[in-house]
């Protein structure tokens, strides 16, 4: 692996990875393994918990990692990164997050409209309680719960709120539809599975 192509912020981090270790060039989902993760923040979550039924009729829950891989420099959620990962939602849904971050560099979660990932700094949520607490600042080792109501037609993203994070490809797709009856999610190039 070129380490000239890693961030500069990320360098420490990938210089003590063996070679071995290092995330595969062009790899969405490698089997590299970022050092210091508090896995016990994760365990036993599986790709079935990514997208389940929420605590009230029209509810959705999903479950999002930040670094769950290597792929993309740890700049993943739930292993994947540049929109890869597409929850779909019926408009007027409630949708509940728990974000968990078990990275010692700090990572965020919040909802923004899409034309916003080339930017720096994502802003506000697009949807009130559509993010963690100061998602600028992301969080480390931590584990963060936040819903909103989809309650806007249109596309969308689950982005990372620490600067210039989204902007290299920490996101996922989530699509608001007045067209669908029952929320899905499609993973990588799967078949998209919905909500039972």
């Amino acid at each position: 692996m070129n380490l000239r192509l890693v961030p500069l912020f990320l360098l420490p981090l990938f210089s003590t990875l063996s070679p071995a270790q290092q995330p595969a060039a062009g790899h969405e989902h490698g089997a590299a393994e970022i050092p210091g993760l508090k896995k016990e923040l994760f365990a036993g979550i599986t790709e079935a918990d990514f997208l389940k039924p929420g605590s009230k009729p029209k509810s959705v829950k999903l479950t999002v990692i930040a670094t769950y891989t290597a792929a993309n420099y740890g700049m993943n959620f739930n292993g994947y990164s540049h929109g890869k990962i597409l929850y779909k939602v019926p408009a007027g849904w409630t949708v509940e997050v728990t974000f968990i971050n078990p990275s010692p560099i700090p990572h965020s979660l919040l909802v923004v409209e899409k034309d916003m990932l080339k930017k720096p700094q994502m802003g506000a949520p697009y949807f009130e309680g559509g993010g963690v607490p100061k998602p600028e600042q992301g969080l480390a080792f931590a584990k963060a719960d936040f819903s909103f109501t989809a309650d806007e037609a249109g596309e969308y993203a689950l982005a990372c709120g620490f600067p210039a994070h989204a902007a290299n490809g920490h996101w996922l797709a989530l699509e608001v539809s007045e067209d669908i009856t029952v929320p899905s999610i499609q993973i990588g190039d799967a078949a998209p599975r919905e909500l039972k």
